[in-house]
């Protein structure tokens, strides 16, 4: 999904509490780099800015609900 804001510090957190929520192991992608949310320090490492690409990939159980969640989040972005 193309951002409609720069990643900071609060999406980034929210990004990170609803991940742990699901059973599925779950990926952002962003300019080459790949990362599980596991943390605030770890999304924002992704340096995302406004206009670029990120990819939420994640397998499991309850994978589409976490693509729609996480999705859902940074469209929500300010």
């Amino acid at each position: 999904m193309t951002l409609p804001a720069t990643l900071h510090a609060r999406p980034a957190g929210r990004l990170s509490v609803e991940a742990a929520k699901f059973a599925s192991t779950i990926r952002l992608e962003y300019g080459g780099k790949s990362v599980a949310p596991s943390g605030l320090l770890t999304v924002m490492s992704l340096n995302a800015k406004i206009g670029g690409t990120m990819t939420v990939h994640a397998e499991g159980p309850d994978a589409d609900a976490a693509v729609a969640t996480l999705a859902a989040i940074l469209a929500e972005m300010e």
